[in-house]
């Protein structure tokens, strides 16, 4: 993972020029003077870990090999993959850099690891791919450590008979995929992190993948989990479903490393599908969309990908990121949708026609397999547009939410209008683009993307938008997050969402399991 930005560097592409001329002529962005900081130029402090952590450290992971002090490893941990994350780092700030970083290869060195911790009073910060966006990875405390599970990259069990697999946590998606394709089978969950984010962070955020219509979130693959505490080991699901009290798969999930660290996952799996197939649909107006969208979901057919983007990010092209800007040549209006079918040859084929006899009721027209191709092949590449465009002098960040259907329209328009009357009242007026890509019978997930010139502190200049549609969202009756989940970010109006009495439950779980408070301090939960 690129230090300073996304994935791989060698993937990286500049801006197409049709979308840098559209963000000059309309935004006003012109390119940044500063260059990002290089990583031998960052001013690192000495750790601050006393010889005797370091050694017990050494002792819970088997070497001092696996306890990194040096400068590089430390900055490839700090904080995550948010666009202030990156503008941070590239300007050289390193406050949040942990201490050391720990990799670990077993449950048992874990709660080695987390029994050190607490002896010497270091902060732990669970490390799976490094992407979140919310702040999930900045602790609010001064000395801590990362806790890198890269090491924990086993499929450890497959059951056919059952259809479930056993997967450790440091598996990052392709390795994940590859090892159950290899025994015929698919986890589906393909979040737009897949290629970096790992099978521990997919549990920690409750993530959902672009495949979510078909094979769900992560967080309803998910049958059992391990969880690596101070105060010992919880092992949950021993059955697919249990009417044995309160699913205690529910507090591990989502809890973004505050309760514990996830040592295993067992997670449903399916056979390879026979067939993948991905076409694109275009509705007038977003509304009419949303509204085609809700009947497959209420009434199916469901496809496995299903998703709407609106007129203006139909217009730029995001949602084709490997074609960005195209639409602006070929004049293309409306709003494009695409859906996505895998399974057997005749069970698509029998989807793929239901589900055209519904879109066409609803006002889509079929423009094609190409778009819906282009979706699939590029589908992974926004995070490196992002970087293209910070390099280019634009801001670019992303927010998204989630709200009962009949609230859908309210929380669009609430939002939009947040963050355009925030920006442009800065002087920076934004575009500002959305998509549905996740839908359920009773509602449905939006997600926003922003661009609009840096300013002179993009960083200062973008939390009073995000902190306006942070209160719009629940003000129109949407979650604080769908999938990117809580970290710091979203923090303080993830307990106005939950409520009082539901934070004080979750502080007593967290003083119960970490009665220290050193895991992810301040993430989740705030620490006063």
């Amino acid at each position: 993972m690129l230090w300073n930005g996304w994935g791989d560097p060698a993937k990286a592409a500049p801006l197409p020029d049709a979308v840098a001329g559209l963000l000059h002529d309309l935004l006003g962005v012109r390119p940044s003077p500063s260059t990002p900081v290089a990583l031998k130029d960052l001013e690192l402090s000495d750790p601050t870990l006393t010889p005797a952590a370091l050694k017990d450290l050494a002792d819970a992971v088997g070497t001092a090999d696996h306890v990194r002090t040096d400068a590089e490893s430390r900055v490839r941990h700090i904080r995550g993959k948010s666009t202030p994350d990156l503008l941070r780092i590239r300007a050289g700030d390193v406050t949040d850099v942990p201490q050391a970083v720990v990799l670990p290869a077993s449950h048992e060195e874990v709660l080695a690891v987390l029994r050190a911790c607490a002896a010497h009073a270091v902060a732990v910060v669970p490390f799976g791919g490094g992407t979140s966006v919310v702040g999930g990875l900045a602790p609010e405390r001064g000395e801590f450590i990362a806790l890198d599970l890269r090491r924990m990259d086993a499929l450890l069990d497959l059951d056919p008979v059952s259809r479930t697999a056993v997967l450790q946590p440091g598996l990052r998606g392709p390795q994940a995929e590859a090892l159950l394709a290899a025994q015929g089978f698919t986890l589906g969950h393909f979040p737009q992190s897949f290629e970096w984010a790992t099978v521990g962070g997919f549990a920690a955020a409750r993530s959902s993948g672009q495949a979510s219509a078909g094979y769900g979130r992560f967080d309803e693959m998910v049958l059992g989990l391990t969880l690596a505490t101070p105060e010992g080991t919880i092992e949950t699901g021993r059955a697919p479903r249990s009417a044995a009290g309160p699913d205690l798969r529910q507090l591990v999930l989502g809890s973004e490393g505050a309760f514990g660290v996830i040592t295993s996952v067992t997670v449903r799996v399916r056979p390879q599908p026979e067939q993948r197939l991905y076409e694109g649909w275009r509705f007038a107006t977003f509304a009419e969309g949303a509204a085609a969208l809700r009947r497959l979901a209420q009434d199916g057919p469901r496809p496995t990908v299903l998703r709407l983007s609106d007129e203006t990010e139909t217009l730029v092209g995001l949602a084709q990121p490997d074609a960005i800007g195209a639409a602006l040549a070929d004049g293309g209006t409306g709003c494009l949708a695409v859906t996505g079918y895998e399974g057997t040859s005749a069970d698509t084929a029998r989807r793929r026609e239901e589900a055209a006899a519904v879109l066409r009721e609803c006002g889509g027209t079929l423009v094609g397999i190409e778009p819906g191709e282009r979706w699939a092949h590029g589908r992974y590449e926004a995070p490196y547009l992002r970087d293209a465009l910070l390099d280019a002098g634009a801001f670019a960040e992303t927010l998204e939410t989630a709200a009962f259907w009949s609230r859908i329209p309210e929380l669009y328009t609430a939002v939009r209008t947040a963050l355009t009357d925030t920006l442009t009242g800065a002087g920076t007026p934004p575009l500002v683009m959305c998509h549905i890509s996740h839908v359920y019978e009773n509602g449905a997930s939006l997600y926003f993307t922003v661009v609009s010139a840096q300013g002179e502190d993009p960083v200062a200049h973008w939390t009073p938008a995000k902190h306006a549609a942070n209160e719009a969202v629940l003000a129109a009756g949407g979650t604080i997050s769908h999938h990117h989940g809580v970290g710091t970010d979203h923090r303080d109006w993830y307990v106005r969402e939950a409520g009082p009495l539901a934070v004080d439950a979750l502080r007593a779980v967290k003083a119960r399991l970490d009665p220290a408070g050193l895991l992810n301090p301040g993430v989740l939960l705030p620490t006063d």
